[in-house]
């Protein structure tokens, strides 16, 4: 049987909005790779990677793609369980709600797309007719 529809909603509704201010051990990262198992390798702004498991409540709720950003409660080494460095709080869902906050770290630019390199690539492209390789 599925979760009720109300957790997945609180899920999803918890994560839209950033928070106020950030705690000392909360940092925003980006999501470098999915290692399995609710565990997550993410990229913090000061360029270290750390592994941070995804909290219980957004488990099978919300999933999280490569690239992405998630905010990160990281624990003191004393209270590290294994090679875990913190546990994924919130998912950033509306990227630019959250941009819009004082903490958000310039580390990590928002992500444009260059036209030159588009128009190199065939993907997408009829391929070259007869008629245009005898001009």
């Amino acid at each position: 049987m599925g979760r009720p529809k109300r957790d997945v909603r609180a899920a999803a509704e918890a994560s839209t909005t950033p928070p106020d201010e950030l705690t000392d051990a909360q940092s925003l990262a980006r999501v470098v790779k999915a290692e399995g198992n609710s565990l997550y390798s993410c990229a913090l702004p000061d360029q270290r990677t750390v592994l941070a498991e995804l909290a219980t409540r957004f488990r099978n709720t919300i999933w999280i793609k490569r690239g992405g950003y998630v905010l990160v409660d990281l624990t003191t080494p004393k209270e590290q369980k294994g090679k875990m460095e913190g546990e994924i709080v919130n998912v950033v869902r509306d990227e630019k709600e959250w941009r819009k906050q004082s903490y958000w770290p310039k580390e990590f630019p928002r992500s444009t797309y260059d036209d030159e390199e588009d128009e190199d690539s065939n993907v997408g492209r009829m391929p070259p007719s007869d008629s245009e390789d005898e001009d």
